[in-house]
């Protein structure tokens, strides 16, 4: 796994497989975010699977899948509930992570001010600099 910290309490990984949840546990988190469709991995990575072994492990487990096109207001707001209703570490998991960046930046508009949303993905790895109109428009918005 290449866990990358977004916030203190938010953090992103690339496709998860039901071995990585016990060392997903033991690193605090408490609730796992599905980023990504099923549409792009084998039947023993889709969300079904994942969830069962998030449930096993005592985790929580929120489905809210990304995929190309199909970016709305209720999947950044499915997003910014897993986030605020969690009681501890939440992990998203997408292809790269990035996705899981994206929806953490458009959740936290108007929350958090936008050059901390970006600066916070850009120290992750992920270019979050071309989000800037969108996040403020968010924040504006909200």
């Amino acid at each position: 796994m290449d866990i990358r910290e977004i916030s203190p309490n938010y953090s992103v990984t690339p496709q998860i497989e039901p071995a990585d949840l016990p060392a997903i546990k033991a690193a605090g988190f408490t609730t796992v975010i599905c980023n990504r469709p099923d549409a792009e991995v084998p039947i023993e990575l889709q969300a079904e699977a994942i969830r069962i072994a998030t449930e096993a492990a005592g985790l929580k487990f929120v489905l809210n899948p990304l995929s190309h096109g199909n970016l709305t207001m209720d999947i950044i707001e499915t997003q910014g509930r897993a986030l605020a209703e969690s009681e501890g570490k939440v992990l998203g998991y997408c292809a790269s992570g990035n996705r899981c960046t994206i929806l953490w930046s458009f959740a936290m508009a108007g929350k958090l001010p936008t050059d901390e949303i970006i600066a916070a993905g850009t120290r992750a790895g992920y270019q979050t600099e071309g989000l800037r109109p969108q996040i403020e428009q968010l924040a504006a918005q909200g």
